[in-house]
């Protein structure tokens, strides 16, 4: 059997993308961690310079093994593809074959593997006890900074009768934990049943056996469905956390990303979900240093970040995204020393909230899922924490309970992390 390696560059979108791959291929590939391989697939993001300049690395350093005998071909798939499928080839020509990111089935063709791609079936690369379910692909926003509708393409969901197959396969194999992700997942169901249905979704997976906690990210603030709120506030298996890149603060800065809400809408949603589901966590994203950003709208979303309190906030300083209304319109004006000056002020507040959140914490009693055991010491997260973005709970212990829900008391804490003993 022939070998290939998979590497998967960007959101957790491309996780399950390739995971998707990976079982269409099962049978025609030995799927390998790393090479010599006959075949290097590479999995692409291209949503920010960073990103794309990561994918660029990968592949030329891909081309270079190649022709050094280490891999036998190079295929790349995925965002970069998609966004730049006229131009790739001719600047990497050494890459035996381009696949844009909705081009699943055309690449598992070229591959061998004469076979549709079942929505079902998943190769898992996370840990066995949770995964990614992508709920739609594709956004109808018109963000005024982003690419992804130009690379995905419109919305489209997954009908929920294939959602419930997928979560009860992934139930199968032992998956704990959904993580509900795509472009925008409170967007859900409106191409299929003319309204939105995330939180019907949402009861649909809860009734599946061995689920025990859902997960909700990238949600959007713009006509936000109230009812998963309901859900989220009642249902057991529905963490109390919340993922909603909100990018902003000020209503000028909102006005001109093209979000669809003003700051006081903003304020006003933030404390809906603080009162409609008492103790939820919520983690946002922000972006520092697009145009139009002066001293005082900076200074409005310092002041939302400290009035809000967020539990979880990340951030990026604005880059420009060609084709994008931001790009062709704004002037990129804001210097890279004072984005960058404006991300570190806002990231310091954000440390000394978090850490003060923790600190709450301390003698609490919680229950966790524990994603690894190394050197006697259990890498633990609670209903509060999401996996790779936010920080993590460790409990000594002598026995390996990876993939276990225990129960913990939390003994310390600092900015990210906490420290627990098992009850």
């Amino acid at each position: 059997m022939k070998t290939l390696v998979l590497n998967t560059l960007g959101c957790s979108k491309n996780t399950v993308d390739s995971e998707h791959i990976a079982a269409a291929l099962e049978g025609t590939y030995e799927i390998v961690p790393q090479g010599p391989a006959d075949v290097y697939l590479i999995n692409t993001c291209s949503f920010i310079a960073d990103a794309k300049q990561q994918s660029i690395d990968a592949i030329l350093e891909a081309v270079e093994l190649k022709q050094d005998g280490f891999y036998g071909s190079v295929v790349v798939f995925g965002c970069l593809g998609q966004r730049y499928a006229a131009d790739m080839p001719q600047l990497i020509p050494e890459v035996d074959a381009w696949f844009g990111a909705r081009d699943f089935n055309p690449l598992v063709e070229y591959l061998g593997a004469d076979r549709k791609l079942a929505q079902e079936k998943r190769v898992l690369s996370t840990p066995q006890h949770y995964a990614y379910l992508k709920i739609s692909e594709g956004c109808d926003r018109r963000c005024s900074y982003c690419a992804i509708p130009f690379i995905r393409g419109a919305h489209h969901s997954v009908p929920i009768e294939d959602l419930v197959r997928e979560a009860e396969c992934l139930a199968a194999k032992g998956v704990k934990e959904l993580l509900i992700i795509a472009q925008d997942i409170t967007y859900y169901g409106l191409d299929l049943y003319k309204e939105r249905a995330l939180a019907r979704l949402l009861r649909a997976l809860s009734a599946v056996e061995g689920i025990e906690w859902i997960r909700l990210h990238y949600s959007y603030p713009s006509s936000f469905p109230e009812d998963v709120l309901d859900e989220m506030a009642s249902n057991p298996k529905i963490c109390k956390y919340m993922d909603i890149p909100l990018q902003h603060a000020s209503s000028k800065i909102l006005q001109m990303m093209h979000r669809g809400v003003d700051e006081q809408q903003t304020r006003a949603l933030v404390e809906k979900f603080r009162q409609r589901v008492p103790g939820i966590v919520l983690r946002t994203t922000m972006i520092v240093g697009h145009p139009g950003e002066d001293e005082q709208e900076f200074q409005s979303l310092m002041q939302f970040a400290r009035d809000a309190r967020f539990e979880r906030l990340g951030a990026f300083t604005y880059s420009e995204e060609e084709d994008t209304y931001s790009a062709l319109n704004y002037a990129d004006d804001i210097p890279q020393e004072v984005k960058q000056e404006r991300y570190d002020a806002l990231m310091e507040l954000q440390e000394q909230i978090s850490y003060e959140f923790n600190l709450s914490r301390v003698g609490t009693e919680e229950e966790v899922i524990v994603d690894s055991w190394e050197d006697g010491v259990l890498v633990c997260r609670s209903r509060y924490e999401s996996p790779d973005v936010d920080g993590e709970i460790l409990v000594k212990s002598d026995e390996d309970l990876t993939g276990e829900i225990i129960r913990v008391k939390i003994v310390g804490a600092d900015s990210y992390d906490l420290a627990a003993e098992m009850l």
